[in-house]
């Protein structure tokens, strides 16, 4: 899916990256194609150690900031491989629609 094909537009199009860090392979390769076609895009915060060696308080962090990014955002692009959605990214979802948020996904049905 083409997002925003003009590269040279004024002000690219602002788009922050939503799913699984099951997908991470996939969320790269979806923000440079994204990237390259001229959409500024806002990515996950990749965990440097496993989920259990984090505090609550820094994983609350994490989430809160993750929403500043949709915030920022014209769009969230959901990365929906295989049909699957976390709870997490649920929220993300249903954050974005309540302020109005464009809702992409790499699979029909968000």
């Amino acid at each position: 899916m083409t997002v925003n094909k003009a590269v040279k537009r004024e002000g690219a199009k602002v788009i922050t990256i939503c799913g699984s860090l099951k997908f991470m392979a996939e969320i790269q390769r979806l923000a440079e194609k994204l990237e390259l076609e001229g959409n500024c895009v806002l990515s996950i915060t990749y965990p440097t150690k496993a989920k259990d060696d984090y505090t609550e308080e820094e994983l609350e962090i994490l989430g809160k900031f993750h929403k500043q990014k949709i915030a920022m955002s014209d769009a969230i692009y959901v990365v929906n491989n295989k049909e699957y959605i976390g709870d997490s990214t649920k929220s993300e979802i249903k954050y974005a629609r309540s302020i109005g948020k464009e809702v992409l996904s790499l699979v029909d049905g968000c």
